[in-house]
């Protein structure tokens, strides 16, 4: 069968499309564009139906019947009545079921009737039969063309690695320089573009390396992603237009990357590299606006109105986001919007006029943030009444279109319009009229969680609270559904999840606990909102932990139970523990106290007076108090004593409320599950001013990202192999100078004593390739790193310093601890002293609560700031002696290791132990993350 030129025309519309503003609504993953544009559609379904079937061989009667079934169905999808479509050539089908040439052909096209449905989940198995049959006919080249296509579907579902599999069969992980030359493109033999290649495919490889370009760039390899448009380029320049629209994306998501790192480099204080990153992302900005002009001017040559449209609403969405680079004029601004509006007016009925038209009704000048419909815009381009046309339009060819996704996104920005102007009850019907059209097809996940929330926030504004959390959750239990896939689209953006994932978290715990404030609430009810609290804080900052990392490692081992569950696990070890959690609100911040098989326990942080009464203490003053506690603490090195006021503030705020529960003869440690800023400081210093004692005097201190991630259990430690890795050379990363570690000999001798079944590592023998092949022949439950450690606000920044001015950063610390990650031979104890965090930025310290999660490991002691002293020799010394007591936990370790530290001056000189440690400089940034026992 050839293949139809219309065809590739169709399909390329759909592989390399641009991502909307709508589409960035549902964080980046494309799961809205999986609509062919029906012009288009119709010329295909002619070319292969008509043509192989009706007009094939002879056929019988039944033959004949089934004849007239496709030609129905064609008319059907010529309509627009695409489930008709699907019901004629469903029984086509059954006909056709011993002919697996032409039961292909019908599969084939079942396929993308059920796209059009939304029926994605039919999409696919109708495409997987289609491919099965031409295997059986040996149509090799229709089997490429097929897998292509299934590609694009999978990789539209927030699956590229699967698209990549289909059209290459191998991922590539390792990232290309993008000053790297061109690499030659080695796909197996059965893929989707080596299937084209052999068969001289020019319009088949174009689609594949099409895709894959897509696929590569939604995983965060732009690099790679560039490589393979660039290469599709060089096949033909028949379809420029649609390629170029492509490279603008790649171009401009690696721009967004660079403009993250840049503000990594500014964190850290490397000027040059905050500088390098900056003009990076400046010239991706230009090359981004160079591409999508190129692309609008060959569409407007070839006469592609939709394609014309695409890179005029990428070219203004480039504009209305880069206020500070200024990559587009106002002139070439105003001018694309007056295009796009007047190509809008002409479009057929299609996908592109719907979204088109919402993208345009909610443009901004400048924006910084990627949703519209999450907050109220307020310097919109159009006019209000503008505005209000572009929607209404879009709903009457939503429902032209008779499409679910369509009217969903339609009625719903238009819900969103009347929201922002108080007219709850405009507001209201269509925003109840999008929640409809989404809920009628499961695939709409990623509308329905959008619209549900916006209900919500139209209940809070009639002041309905039950009816809203009602809402509120509907839209949290969808969202968790689909999370796992759409947190891992476009790894290196976060906008996404700070603008539509975590508002709608926090909103429902807000509204759940201003709930329990209001009248009296019967215990049980107290309890279970409660309960649902914990629940979703902890699920916030599993999305938090893996939106930093990327990917979905650290899920791996995600305890199916929910808290409250775990809690009342007698099989699970939490005696005489306690668990502390934050959540940071607007305006205030709670922590809730959870104890084994009992009530949660909850209080807002307030401050008293000496009147008796209290106040709310704002989650602002509350950030300026913490950043205050660590200047204080980072800094105490330079003081004889150490002004404990700031600490035992924090401790009254933080720990008071909840003496009654957790005293110390039923309560031995307390576990932290921390929100936000709350994660850059150690709980252990805080400081009980009537007894005179740091907290962790008290209680053994342990901080986790997730109970849920959390496997506590007691381990053999007799006989455990060390592998010892150190750095005491000054070294230079990144621009980044990183001091010589004089006590690093010290402390790798104390680790050495205590495992004289050891290997070791130091300064040039500690490289990435050395510590990989080492792990590769041996299986060491504990591994010590002496050496800077830097956690940057991108998991990108986040690495260990090596040798010979080399990093290991948590991709390759990942990959080396890969094959240990099993039940039987798991690295149990992961240190890392001498740590940095990049001060001032919250998502940072989330490195050092996820690192060990992240590479399977069962508990990690790290620092929260860098001490270069012998203090952290003596601190690690002790505790490896604690911690090879069998009867006391890792958290106990710590704490008598930290204790006889406080106790410095108590001690006889014989202890050896210098005086100063006492200060909490010295013994506060050492932390226990994960399996506290």
């Amino acid at each position: 069968m050839k293949f139809p030129k219309k065809y590739l025309k169709l399909l390329l519309s759909t592989l390399l499309r641009p991502p909307t503003s709508v589409a960035r609504t549902s964080l980046c993953v494309r799961l809205i564009h999986l609509f062919i544009q029906q012009h288009l559609i119709k010329v295909l379904f002619l070319a292969t139906l008509v043509i192989c079937l009706l007009f094939g061989q002879v056929v019988s009667a039944q033959t004949k019947n089934a004849s007239v079934l496709v030609e129905q169905g064609i008319k059907d999808y010529d309509a627009g009545n695409f489930s008709n479509a699907v019901k004629h050539w469903q029984e086509a089908l059954n006909q056709y079921k011993n002919n697996p040439s032409d039961a292909a052909v019908i599969n084939e096209n079942l396929a993308r009737a059920y796209q059009q449905i939304g029926e994605n989940k039919e999409a696919i198995e109708s495409l997987s039969a289609a491919i099965r049959d031409y295997r059986v006919v040996e149509d090799i080249q229709q089997v490429g063309r097929m897998q292509s296509e299934l590609a694009q579907i999978y990789s539209n579902l927030g699956q590229p690695r699967k698209a990549i599999a289909l059209l290459c069969g191998k991922l590539v992980e390792s990232k290309i320089s993008e000053n790297q030359a061109s690499q030659e493109i080695k796909c197996t033999p059965e893929s989707a573009e080596q299937i084209a290649t052999k068969h001289n495919d020019k319009r088949g490889k174009i689609a594949a390396l099409g895709i894959l370009g897509e696929a590569y760039r939604l995983i965060g390899n732009y690099h790679q992603a560039i490589q393979y448009l660039h290469a599709t380029q060089q096949v033909s320049p028949e379809y420029d237009f649609l390629v170029l629209n492509s490279l603008g994306n790649a171009y401009r998501s690696r721009a967004q990357l660079h403009e993250l790192q840049a503000n990594s480099a500014k964190q850290a204080g490397i000027l040059s590299k905050e500088k390098e990153f900056t003009n990076k992302s400046a010239a991706d900005y230009n090359q981004a606006r160079e591409y999508f002009q190129n692309s609008i001017k060959l569409a407007y040559n070839q006469k592609q109105p939709l394609a014309e449209m695409r890179g005029l609403l990428n070219l203004i969405q480039l504009g209305s986001q880069t206020n500070e680079t200024k990559v587009i004029s106002d002139e070439t601004f105003n001018n694309a919007h007056e295009d796009a509006l007047k190509i809008l007016k002409d479009l057929p009925d299609s996908a592109t006029k719907v979204y088109g038209a919402i993208d345009l009704a909610y443009l901004q000048r400048h924006s910084q943030r990627t949703s519209p419909f999450t907050y109220c815009p307020t310097q919109m381009v159009s006019s209000d009444n503008e505005a209000l046309n572009l929607l209404k339009s879009s709903v009457l060819t939503s429902n032209n279109l008779q499409d679910n996704r369509l009217q969903s996104y339609a009625n719903g920005a238009l819900g969103h319009f009347w929201e922002c102007r108080k007219d709850s009850k405009q507001a209201l019907k269509y925003t109840q009229t999008a929640i409809i059209a989404a809920d009628k097809n499961l695939s709409a996940k990623d509308s329905l969680y959008l619209w549900e929330w916006q209900a919500g926030r139209i209940s809070d504004q009639e002041n309905r609270k039950e009816e809203a959390i009602a809402s509120y959750q509907r839209a949290f239990e969808t969202l968790e559904d689909i999370r796992q896939n759409i947190l891992t689209a476009e790894r290196d953006v976060q906008f996404d999840f700070r603008d539509v994932v975590r508002p709608l978290y926090r909103t429902l715990a807000r509204s759940r606990l201003d709930l329990l404030e209001v009248g009296a609430i019967a215990d049980k009810q107290r309890a279970k909102e409660l309960s649902k609290v914990v629940n979703t804080i902890d699920a916030l900052k599993l999305a938090e932990l893996q939106n930093y990392f990327g990917n979905d490692c650290i899920l791996s081992g995600l305890n199916p139970k929910q808290i409250g569950e775990l809690l009342q696990d007698n099989s699970v070890t939490f005696k005489n523990t306690g668990f502390l959690s934050s959540i940071i609100l607007d305006g205030k911040t709670g922590i809730l106290l959870q104890l084994p098989n009992q009530t949660t326990k909850f209080k807002w942080i307030k401050d008293s007076n000496q009147e008796g009464t209290s106040k709310i203490v704002s989650s602002d003053r509350l950030q300026k108090k913490i950043a205050e506690f660590r200047t204080g603490l980072v800094k105490g090195e330079e003081e004889v004593n150490y002004d404990t006021t700031t600490a035992a503030q924090l401790y009254d705020w933080i720990i008071r409320p909840f003496a009654e529960d957790i005293k110390p003869e039923t309560v031995k440690t307390l576990v932290f599950i921390q929100d936000g800023f709350l994660r850059s400081v150690p709980m252990a210093a805080l400081y009980d001013n009537q007894k005179k004692k740091y907290l962790v005097e008290t209680y053994a201190v342990a901080t986790t990202p997730s109970l849920r991630l959390t496997t506590p259990k007691v381990r053999d430690r007799s006989t455990q192999k060390a592998l010892i890795l150190g750095l005491t050379q000054k070294a230079t990363i990144d621009g980044k100078s990183f001091d010589a570690l004089f006590s690093v000999p010290e402390e790798v001798g104390a680790v050495k004593s205590l495992f004289p079944n050891y290997t070791d590592l130091i300064d040039d023998n500690f490289v990435p390739e050395s510590f990989k092949q080492k792990l590769e022949k041996t299986t060491y439950p504990i591994v010590h790193i002496a050496s800077h450690a830097q956690f940057g606000i991108i998991a990108e920044d986040t690495f260990i310093v090596t040798g010979k001015n080399q990093k290991l950063t948590i991709s390759q610390l990942e990959n080396s601890l890969r094959n240990l990650n099993s039940k039987l031979d798991s690295v149990e104890v992961l240190a890392l002293t001498a740590c940095e965090t990049a001060v001032g930025d919250d998502r940072s310290t989330l490195g050092l609560a996820g690192v060990a999660l992240q590479v399977g490991v069962k508990s990690a002691i790290a620092s929260l700031w860098s001490v270069t002293d012998a203090s952290t020799a003596e601190l690690v010394k002790t505790f490896y002696t604690n911690y090879r007591n069998a009867g006391m936990s890792i958290a106990e370790a710590l704490q008598k290791a930290q204790i006889r530290m406080i106790n410095a001056k108590k001690l006889p000189p014989s202890e050896g132990i210098n005086i100063k440690y006492d200060n909490p400089v010295y013994w506060a940034p050492m932390i226990a993350i994960g399996n506290w026992l």
